[in-house]
């Protein structure tokens, strides 16, 4: 079993954009400028934003953090989007989800303007990478893709189960595994809670994508010998081993999976760390030269 290792990739990535910013910033040109939205107190949330800010710092990103009470009318959120569309020193715009019930997320995705859209999660960016077309694709997928590519992995020919049909991950890491490329050339099904024979499946893929939101959903007698498992998954449950009284999990019951892959992502230190990494790349694309 070896570890697909968010730490190893994501600071080989990091170093590669670190120099292209700097390639910028000698140029005479500004470096990239992201602009992150977090709304209310959602410590997990706060957390991810927090990863993005310090990883911008550490690149050479200029960004902008912005931040919003719990009650913050939609108005008010989408006008702020809207004057950020408009301003030519930002690059990309985030906005963390989830966000409080009165807030359409749908409207907030689409009042972003695709060019600035690093997420990947507007409409017109995933309309064009169903099409492969240059876009920015969600991070998430695309930080698994990356981990593929940095490991050398051939996934030409494998079965591929994805657990889970979110438009964040399940569906476009669904797409971009089966498209003729490498990594991809998959034959990929797609689970979900009406799935009835999820085990069997699962015990059929080369590949299980797991991104259902469920800790420790997969387990062993679900994983055949020698998979490649990519848990999506981060879950916060109680423990007694921690100060905090909880610790983070996957969607896999790592412990016992494990032993049976060839190859498996760590929760935490896993796609967590890549999902970042292609945020920041996104950002870099939507900058230019």
């Amino acid at each position: 079993m070896q570890l697909l290792d968010g730490k190893v990739v994501s600071t080989h990535i990091k170093e590669e954009i670190k120099k292209q910013v700097q390639e910028l910033t000698w140029a005479g040109k500004r470096p990239p400028h992201l602009v992150a939205i977090l709304v209310g107190e959602n410590p997990a949330s706060k957390a991810y934003v927090g990863s993005k800010v310090k990883t911008c710092a550490e690149l050479g990103f200029e960004s902008t953090l912005v931040t919003y009470s719990e009650d913050v009318s939609e108005k008010e959120l989408l006008e702020k989007i809207i004057s950020f569309n408009e301003d030519k020193n930002v690059d990309g715009i985030l906005v963390q989800l989830p966000l409080p019930k009165h807030i359409s997320e749908e409207k907030v995705i689409e009042t972003i303007h695709h060019s600035k859209d690093v997420d990947g999660f507007h409409p017109v960016n995933l309309g064009k990478m169903m099409l492969s077309l240059p876009t920015f694709v969600p991070a998430t997928p695309y930080g698994i893709m990356l981990m593929l590519q940095h490991y050398g992995i051939k996934t030409s020919g494998m079965n591929c189960v994805v657990i889970g049909r979110s438009n964040i991950v399940g569906t476009p890491m669904s797409l971009l595994l089966s498209r003729n490329t490498e990594p991809g050339n998959c034959t990929v099904t797609m689970c979900h809670s009406r799935t009835k024979n999820m085990k069997e499946l699962c015990l059929e893929a080369d590949i299980i994508v797991a991104a259902i939101g469920k800790p420790r959903f997969v387990t062993a007698d679900m994983v055949k010998e020698g998979a490649i498992i990519i848990d999506v998954g981060i879950n916060r449950i109680e423990s007694t081993e921690t100060k905090s009284g909880y610790r983070l999990v996957g969607d896999v019951d790592f412990d016992n999976v494990a032993p049976k892959c060839s190859y498996i992502t760590p929760v935490p230190g896993g796609v967590g760390l890549m999902t970042i990494c292609a945020l920041m790349k996104n950002t870099l694309l939507a900058r230019g030269k």
